[in-house]
């Protein structure tokens, strides 16, 4: 792994992720299988997760933490908000809205932790 994590959290990435077993809106407990995916990879590499701002969103829409970031319509769970200019590499596709910068899937975020941690990519 080649970065540390920063002391303020303005200067970290914030990833938003549902909590595990969530009620759905048939009664049901669930899970979300892309913040799963993303939740593995932080397990299997901890330096990350401590590289990182986690915040937990609600499973109801609007989700108001990412909406106050990004805008209306924009509430997708795992979503990664890149701290400044970092650079992405060239395999993850970065997405903007308000200004802000950010990765909004699994596979996209996994492809930016191994370009800027070293990690595998995924496959």
């Amino acid at each position: 792994m080649n970065a540390s994590a920063p002391a303020d959290d303005d200067e970290r990435d914030r990833i938003y992720l549902l909590a595990p077993g969530f009620v759905g809106d048939d009664g049901e407990r669930q899970y979300c299988p892309e913040c799963a995916e993303v939740w593995g990879v932080l397990n299997y590499f901890p330096a990350i997760r401590e590289a990182l701002h986690i915040i937990y969103q609600p499973i109801d829409h609007p989700r108001p933490q990412l909406v106050a970031a990004l805008g209306e319509g924009e509430w997708n769970c795992p979503t990664l908000i890149l701290a400044g200019d970092v650079d992405v590499g060239p395999h993850a596709a970065v997405r903007e809205a308000n200004g802000v910068r950010f990765l909004d899937n699994a596979r996209d975020i996994g492809k930016y932790f191994a370009y800027r941690y070293g990690t595998p990519l995924p496959r």
